[in-house]
């Protein structure tokens, strides 16, 4: 996730866009048509989703939404709320609810920077996964998902004694090993920051087992990160100012292997209106990748070829999510949530 995004070449404070208090009441799902579009630039995006599809909104008014996450066995969607150290709740018809707080700082102590939590998945067994901005590590929801206290198991406290930067996305498998980035953007200073203690940015995976193993270390601005529907390859964004990119991996038993350019992401973010770099992403049924960034949610074949965009308009698109059935895709958006269906 990103502090500040670029629209038309100004530079605006992501806590100003939000600045309206949380608890305003939002508007009904489709009320807000115009906040974007959807653009097909490959004949086979038309499969995915209609070009006529309407943006819709369904929450807004919060600081940074991020992390989105659809819950099946409760039929709703959870969010984290960074700036405000908070996961809403949507029901799939209300607005939006106070669902977790604190989310992902829990010390009493004041601390700047972007304290709540990121990134969020479900484990094998349908519980709540953090990744914790403020607490610099990653947890698991320590309640029932339908009951949540803020009580956390601790999965990865730091890296070899040292803490993490601020674990920003994670995605987990179907043996329940956890893949999760962890960039400088929680730190108040970022990669100033006196408190920093690691001097790269990683890519990690929590073993089934519990064991902790850094896999990339070499990849600046680490953000997005999921896993292709075979779990064969590992994908992770960049979202480095100067050169934005997705990468794709091959997964092994001894970690990653065969790190390659997905998609060079700078010449979209040169051409766009909003210049968001390469944040979270999710992988449809078939492969692709729906991933936040210039201009919105941009549509990447498992080839790297960019088929779509669902353009948002005046605002950074930071993740998204779909639905149990993969025809509803839910984006946070700086200060909204949005909805739009695809095909089936």
């Amino acid at each position: 996730m990103r502090n500040t995004f670029q629209v038309a070449g100004l530079c605006y404070l992501l806590f100003c866009v939000g600045c309206h208090s949380p608890n305003a009441p939002s508007g009904t799902a489709g009320q807000d048509s115009v906040i974007g579009k959807v653009e097909l630039y490959d004949s086979s995006a038309s499969r995915i989703i209609d070009s006529n599809a309407i943006v819709e909104v369904i929450g807004r008014h919060y600081l940074w939404s991020e992390g989105p996450v659809w819950v099946a066995s409760q039929q709703m969607l959870l969010f984290s709320a960074v700036r405000e150290n908070k996961i809403y709740r949507w029901n799939g018809h209300d607005t939006p609810v106070s669902y977790l707080t604190p989310s992902g700082y829990t010390d009493t102590a004041y601390r700047d920077g972007e304290n709540g939590s990121n990134g969020l998945t479900l484990d094998r067994e349908g519980r709540l996964l953090l990744c914790q901005s403020g607490n610099r590590q990653v947890a698991r929801l320590n309640a029932p998902i339908d009951s949540p206290r803020a009580v956390f198991t601790i999965l990865a406290p730091n890296y070899k004694g040292k803490k993490f930067n601020s674990p920003n996305d994670l995605v987990c498998d179907s043996k329940d090993n956890i893949y999760f980035t962890d960039p400088i953007y929680g730190l108040p200073k970022h990669e100033n920051d006196p408190t920093r203690e690691l001097n790269f940015e990683g890519v990690y995976r929590i073993g089934a087992d519990g064991k902790l193993r850094l896999l990339i270390d070499s990849i600046s601005r680490p953000n997005g990160i999921a896993l292709s529907p075979d779990e064969k390859i590992l994908y992770v964004g960049s979202s480095d100012d100067q050169h934005t990119h997705w990468d794709a991996f091959d997964l092994d038993s001894n970690g990653v292997r065969n790190g390659r350019l997905l998609l060079d992401g700078a010449p979209l973010k040169a051409r766009a209106v909003v210049k968001q770099g390469a944040d979270g992403f999710k992988i449809d049924k078939n492969g692709n990748i729906f991933a936040a960034g210039p201009d919105g949610v941009n549509i990447i074949s498992p080839a790297g070829k960019l088929l779509g965009l669902i353009k948002i308009f005046g605002r950074p698109a930071s993740n998204c999510a779909f639905n149990e059935g993969k025809d509803v895709l839910y984006i946070t958006a700086s200060d909204m949530v949005l909805r739009v269906k695809l095909k089936h």
